[in-house]
């Protein structure tokens, strides 16, 4: 599905989950901020609350700060 050079990782592999570990990371390729989620060119559908959608239908769960490590206001 990606289409540029070089290519993204598979969404499947796990230099996936970490992108800053890589120059080459996938882009949007069809983005729905209204409904609150993109598709990437590796087929991955991300959404706003850092949860994942899986080319093959696996689902990443959000990845979710601890309410004590939440900043808060004086």
């Amino acid at each position: 599905m990606c289409t540029h050079r070089p290519s993204c990782p598979a969404a499947e592999s796990t230099a996936a989950e970490f992108p800053e570990a890589h120059v080459v990371t996938p882009h949007v390729v069809a983005a729905h901020p209204e409904q609150g989620w993109n598709l990437l060119c590796d087929g991955t559908v991300v959404f706003d609350d850092s949860g994942e959608l899986l080319p093959d239908g696996r689902v990443v769960a959000p990845r979710r700060t601890p309410a004590g490590r939440l900043a808060m206001a004086a």
